[in-house]
């Protein structure tokens, strides 16, 4: 094995070591789910990653998914601000 394969390996360790211990901490606990844009932005986020060995490409899908959950963020706390100052209707 080189060196690159080892680094593989241990991140490919690491990150799995990672997402089990935020399933053991998550486990209680009731998870959103992501919106379509989020889920959008995450995807376009992961392709510019994966097509990362031509440049432009990749920072371009990277550039896509990031302007997608800033957008998803603004939106997200736009409709919490407004809900903040709906009127409630007690009964």
């Amino acid at each position: 094995m080189n060196s690159r394969q080892i680094y593989l390996a241990i991140a490919i360790i690491v990150l799995a070591l990672i997402a089990l211990l935020v399933s053991f901490i998550n486990r209680n606990k009731s998870g959103r789910q992501l919106t379509p844009l989020a889920g959008l932005a995450f995807g376009f986020i992961l392709a510019g990653i994966i097509f990362g060995d031509e440049r432009l490409v990749g920072y371009s899908l990277m550039g896509i998914g990031v302007i997608l959950a800033i957008i998803d963020i603004i939106k997200k706390l736009r409709a919490n601000k407004d809900s903040e100052f709906t009127p409630q209707n007690k009964v």
